[in-house]
């Protein structure tokens, strides 16, 4: 017989576990390749402290060829598939076109920016989906202190040291809360703003920060938040961004050069292309993740309309457990089709959830146990130290020595406003 090719793309947290857990399963007795624009694994839940210049941007990352060295990587970015010919096509770095043929496809593409027709946002925001705007981020916010302190106008430096987050899910707390803790460094630094605090806002149209999680979780973030003094704003968003601000939907207006911009994902729109089903903009799968009518074909993660069967008639959430959780499946479903194992119908109960919110501050409900301050700090933690696939002794020790030693406060300059728009889908933003 022949040897299975196996084709994986996209190596965010459904791709890559797709990836490993196949690698183990096989051991050599499939060719396994993996599509991705980048050599690694994103590890997204971090990213928060990346700009806050506690962890370095490496620690973040999972190295593929390190990890799984049984994986053949090829880096490129997908721009279509073949279901017929069962041939994939992708674009190199060098601007080639290639493509390879498959024997099981797993389409892992993940999820971008969530963009609405609010006049401006595109061209004054940016996203929060990967290394590059993590970067940018932190940059930015040290230049716009750099440049109040070199201005004796106080409207100038009002506007230069607000800081707008559109979105308090997730990754919209988590900026925020880390953001603030990172101003106050900075401000700290500057003597001569001594009488100019930085600002920060936090909206959401929701009626809670952390809308989609337990409201324990949402009760203590929004506590802490407060608390540090970011301006919590419910019920309320963006109208229109300018270059001056933001005006808001409840009529405020809002002097700032700073708009984050996390309102959620929606998934790649490579998968528009595939011409298959698709339910709320993800690809229909049946509950073992097979697409209907190519049982060859498997999806999983965000890009996914997996059935949740714990909840029936709904989906399951675009979270980094479910697409972790249905990499793995999808491995054990396609080894499955080859004889090893029987194939299973997905099903998983979410196990909680961890939000960091910096400093000794995080809420976590481990297993539905409600935890805040502290003993949620070391639950999310080991948490975030368990999930990483590598990095972990180096992220531990930089969470050492953050605590003993001042974080780093100079630009770096790599990375220009002109290299992360929201608009367009960066290398990270595809592998999520």
């Amino acid at each position: 017989m022949t040897t299975p090719r196996i084709v994986i793309i996209g190596a965010g947290f459904a791709g890559y576990h797709a990836a490993r857990a196949l690698s183990r399963l096989g051991r050599g007795r499939a060719d396994l390749t993996v599509i991705n624009p980048t050599d690694y694994f994103l590890y997204l839940p971090l990213l928060p402290e990346v700009t806050a210049g506690l962890l370095e941007p490496r620690r973040v990352t999972v190295s593929i060829p390190r990890t799984l060295p049984d994986v053949r990587l090829v880096l490129g970015v997908v721009d279509g598939v073949d279901l017929d010919h069962r041939q994939v096509r992708w674009v190199d770095p060098d601007g080639r076109h290639r493509q390879t043929g498959y024997d099981r496809l797993v389409i892992a593409v993940g999820s971008v920016n969530k963009l609405l027709p609010i006049p401006g946002v595109c061209e004054y925001a940016h996203g929060f989906r990967g290394i590059p705007e993590a970067l940018y981020l932190r940059d930015h916010m040290m230049r716009q202190f750099e440049l109040a302190d070199d201005s004796d106008d106080p409207a100038e430096r009002a506007s230069r040291l607000t800081f707008v987050v559109v979105g308090a899910g997730y990754t919209g707390t988590e900026v925020a809360a880390q953001g603030v803790l990172y101003t106050d460094l900075l401000h700290s630094q500057h003597p001569r703003l001594a009488d100019q605090r930085p600002r920060w806002l936090l909206l959401d149209l929701a009626k809670r920060v952390l809308p989609g999680l337990d409201e324990r979780l949402s009760v203590v973030a929004d506590r802490v938040l407060r608390w540090r003094g970011v301006d919590v704003r419910t019920g309320v968003s963006v109208k229109e961004a300018t270059h001056d601000g933001v005006r808001l939907t409840d009529g405020d207006f809002v002097a700032t050069r700073s708009l984050v911009w996390c309102v959620g994902v929606r998934p790649d729109p490579l998968v528009d292309s595939f011409g298959l089903e698709t339910v709320k903009g993800r690809l229909a799968v049946d509950e073992y993740l097979t697409v209907p009518g190519h049982p060859e074909v498997y999806a999983c993660g965000d890009a996914a309309a997996a059935p949740d069967l714990t909840r029936p008639g709904e989906l399951t959430a675009m979270t980094a457990q479910h697409a972790e959780r249905q990499g793995e499946h999808v491995a054990h479903n396609i080894a499955a089709s080859y004889g090893q194992g029987r194939r299973r119908p997905y099903k998983h109960h979410d196990l909680g959830f961890v939000v960091d919110l910096g400093g000794t501050q995080a809420a976590a409900n481990p297993l539905g146990m409600p935890l805040s301050g502290l003993p949620a700090k070391a639950v999310t933690r080991g948490y975030h130290l368990l999930s990483l696939s590598g990095n972990r002794t180096r992220t531990a020790v930089d969470w050492v020595l953050d605590a003993a030693l001042p974080r780093p406060t100079t630009q770096l300059g790599l990375v220009p406003p002109s290299a992360v728009p929201l608009e367009t889908t960066s290398p990270e933003m595809i592998t999520t």
